[in-house]
């Protein structure tokens, strides 16, 4: 038996309802001749649709698309001041899946990708790069802000009481983080990719990032 997952009500549609809202409204002050307020609900309507189209629909992280678009955008190679981007991986979660099932892998992602983004700095955000894969981007910070952040985030996930969910259960995360500034994003996320491989074959639940052309592993200490 699955124990019950905590994102429930907090993952109701409610956007889609908020959508179909907006538009209602919008029709409403159509009929009566207002057009200036049913284009205000369009407006607002056709915003909570690109956001929709931008979020990840199992984790509500932002999805590869939206990453995308900050990686290879028109302003990709105009990124103002320091950027650190962390790629981050989920420890060993195929067998996660092939013991506990994919029910329970969904929730894991879910609630990874919760935990990896509390405390981002401001304009900050965490995206789902693919499968187990998750891209932290944090703009604004010095590297050793940088790394604190990644570290917070891995001693999170891996004192999270998993066996809640399901005993037994444990779960970590690996990470790669690339500092730089001024940024070009595209080969940072190159450079996180290289040293999230550097952080696994040292063993897993660590952060590898860079640091005065050597590379460091931060080592876990649960």
């Amino acid at each position: 038996m699955v124990a019950g997952d905590e994102g429930v009500l907090r993952r109701s549609p409610q956007a889609p309802d908020l959508l179909r809202l907006h538009e209602a409204v919008a029709t409403l002050f159509a009929t009566q001749g207002d057009w200036r307020r049913a284009y205000q609900h369009l407006r607002s309507a056709l915003d909570i649709a690109r956001d929709g189209s931008l979020r990840d629909a199992l984790t509500s992280s932002y999805n590869r698309r939206y990453l995308d678009e900050r990686l290879y955008g028109p302003f990709a190679d105009r990124q103002p001041g320091p950027l650190a981007i962390a790629l981050v991986d989920l420890d060993r979660f195929k067998r996660v899946n092939d013991t506990y099932g994919h029910l329970v892998g969904d929730r894991v992602l879910r609630r990874v990708a919760d935990l990896l983004q509390e405390e981002l700095p401001p304009e900050g955000f965490c995206a789902r790069y693919g499968g187990e894969e998750f891209v932290l981007w944090l703009p604004g910070v010095d590297a050793g802000h940088a790394v604190r952040i990644v570290e917070a985030a891995r001693v999170r996930v891996a004192r999270h009481p998993w066996s809640e969910l399901q005993p037994g259960l444990r779960v970590t995360i690996s990470a790669g983080l690339a500092h730089e500034g001024p940024a070009v994003p595209e080969r940072q996320l190159r450079s996180a990719d290289d040293l999230l491989y550097a952080a696994k074959r040292a063993g897993r639940n660590k952060v590898a990032y860079q640091d005065a052309q050597s590379t460091r592993l931060i080592t876990h200490s649960e």
